[in-house]
């Protein structure tokens, strides 16, 4: 029930369409071209700009797939990995425990900060804004913003902790290689209860492999919860003729408070 209301939240915000988007490819019959060379900046980059949303890799029963674009990583991070993550045993206990309790103490459920992963995974619009030395992202999720600096900076010792992280970035050929620490104990990395802890490191790897279509890989190095470093690969898919709209968890907030809440 909770994960229903969760996506037919995100379902109306989807569906917010407004000025044409410019300078889109065409296709001889005027569709757009998705397939179209990757745009570039003026420094011969890729450029990422644009707004973006997750693909949807549900199957469509009977050929008829629903509006949301919903990927599967939203419940279960790993799940185009097909096996089980490398936990420490402490942190399997911890995931199997949150399943039983039917995820009720997701902090996402709770109107708090869902971090960087799920920012890839939940089925809200992202803004790419690509400038010399920074990419920024802002996210309908919670109206918020991150900040990937691509200035050459190193990556600094953080003393202070939030859920998105200090971003540092470089090329590495067409592909930008993202480091990301400075997280709080206790992020979900998906619906399904995966954990983070403080020590985790996020490296994304972003390539934009044509107009339409942006993939990153995400690997998770998190010594206290993981016995190794894991991969997964998230597929992004450019989002036409739409707007931002500010999703905001406590506007009007009915159904998640803690005495419905119950777990199992």
């Amino acid at each position: 029930m909770i994960v229903a209301k969760l996506l037919a939240g995100f379902m109306l915000l989807m569906q917010w369409s407004t000025y044409p988007t410019p300078n889109v490819p065409r296709k001889p019959d005027g569709s757009p071209n998705l397939e179209a060379p990757t745009p570039r900046t003026p420094d011969g980059k890729p450029d990422f700009s644009g707004t973006w949303a997750p693909e949807d890799n549900r199957p469509c029963p009977d050929g008829v797939c629903p509006d949301m674009k919903v990927p599967q990583e939203f419940m279960n991070i790993a799940w185009g990995l097909h096996k089980d993550l490398p936990f420490q045993p402490w942190a399997a206990e911890v995931k199997k425990k949150r399943m039983e309790d039917n995820n009720k103490d997701d902090p996402v459920s709770r109107c708090l900060p869902g971090g960087i992963v799920k920012l890839h995974t939940t089925p809200l619009l992202k803004k790419f804004i690509q400038i010399p030395g920074l990419l920024v992202t802002l996210n309908e999720m919670d109206a918020t913003y991150r900040q990937i600096f691509m200035d050459g900076r190193a990556l600094p010792e953080v003393d202070l902790p939030s859920a998105k992280g200090y971003s540092v970035g470089k090329w590495e050929g067409d592909t930008l290689v993202v480091t990301t620490k400075g997280f709080p104990d206790g992020l979900w990395l998906d619906r399904q209860g995966t954990p983070m802890s403080d020590a985790a490191t996020i490296t994304e790897r972003f390539t934009r492999t044509n107009y339409g279509n942006m993939y990153i890989e995400v690997t998770v190095d998190d010594s206290k919860v993981y016995t190794q470093p894991w991969t997964v690969k998230l597929h992004q898919q450019l989002q036409m003729d739409m707007e931002l709209i500010d999703y905001l968890c406590v506007e009007n907030e009915k159904d998640f408070i803690p005495g419905h809440m119950v777990g199992k």
